[in-house]
């Protein structure tokens, strides 16, 4: 009688647990599901949208284009640096070979649409709130441009994609630091010696190109020094990205998208979103007669903004690197 009483609990224990991990895996499958049509849809009106204003005003593929040029005097063998113009490494020229037989307005469209889909992706793995990146208006602004801060932001989240921080060092430098992975690291090595075997002296010749590079450098704008208050939170990864990034030299609003890598939670990601947009109000009244005006600005409404974030968070490394999910 033991003997059965005891098949009969071990029969039930055995079916309630197939029975929940079924149920377990059904729901990850409908979780996954929708995640992707979520993040395809993301990326298709992106997208699209991108497409139509390329089409729309004849802006070619935007700043994206540089990278098209730089592939194709790659392809055939033509100087790299022949205009004060290009100012990309050879390596963003690597990525953007797939795209020199597009047209440049689709071709601007298919690379922001795959750059916000992949963005997508990663900030979903465990909800949906930051979806609310979107919003922002240095995204907007990078659409507007066809700019690489999308899909640098998106490599945080995948080490294989890593290499794209290579496309636009002085934003993806502060990505690549706080976001390093053997594999990612292997993955960079990789297209580094690929873009070396390609021109050998391809880095000598873009360096020089730098004294074209029109910037500002957001910890020495004021009131960028009280950035340095960041390092009382030194050991959380969040704290490390917007000091690197307020060291890198940068141009316009869409540069300091990769600090929405900061933000977790819903109040975080709605409070930074809103301030974001003091910046498109400040440029709609006025146009910037430097790019310390520029730098100032975003000092204010973005890095700021992103400052109080860190410090007011609990500052628990571990747990903020969970909650990024990267």
């Amino acid at each position: 009688m033991k003997d059965v009483s005891s098949g009969v609990c071990y029969n039930l224990i055995l079916y309630e647990t197939k029975r929940v991990l079924t149920k377990h895996v059904l729901t990850n499958r409908v979780f996954m599901k929708l995640r992707i049509a979520t993040c395809t849809l993301i990326g298709l009106l992106s997208g699209i949208f991108c497409w139509f204003l390329m089409k729309k005003f004849h802006q070619d593929a935007g700043d994206f284009r540089w990278a098209i040029r730089l592939a194709r005097r790659l392809i055939s063998r033509e100087s790299l640096y022949d205009s004060p113009f290009e100012q990309y490494p050879l390596t963003a020229g690597l990525f953007a070979v797939p795209f020199v037989r597009l047209r440049p307005e689709f071709a601007a469209g298919l690379f922001y649409g795959i750059s916000s889909t992949l963005l997508a992706f990663g900030l979903t793995k465990h909800s949906y709130r930051r979806l609310l990146i979107f919003l922002t208006y240095p995204y907007c602004a990078g659409l507007l441009a066809v700019q690489w801060s999308p899909i640098i932001a998106a490599s945080a989240f995948f080490p294989l994609l890593l290499p794209i921080t290579m496309a636009k060092p002085q934003i993806g430098i502060p990505v690549f630091l706080t976001r390093l992975t053997r594999r990612g690291l292997v993955a960079c090595l990789f297209i580094g010696a690929l873009s070396l075997v390609s021109v050998p002296r391809w880095p000598m010749l873009w360096v020089g190109q730098m004294k074209n590079y029109e910037h500002f450098i957001p910890l020495l704008i004021l009131p960028g020094p009280i950035l340095l208050l960041a390092l009382w939170r030194f050991r959380d990864r969040d704290a490390l990205l917007l000091l690197l990034a307020a060291c890198m030299p940068q141009r316009w609003f869409f540069d300091s998208f990769i600090l929405w890598l900061i933000p977790k939670s819903r109040r975080e990601m709605i409070w930074t979103v809103f301030l974001s947009w003091g910046l498109a109000i400040w440029r709609w009244y006025h146009v910037p007669h430097s790019f310390t005006q520029v730098g100032r600005w975003t000092v204010f409404f973005v890095y700021l903004p992103m400052l109080v974030v860190v410090l007011l968070r609990g500052g628990d490394p571990v747990r903020n690197q969970t909650e990024a999910g990267c």
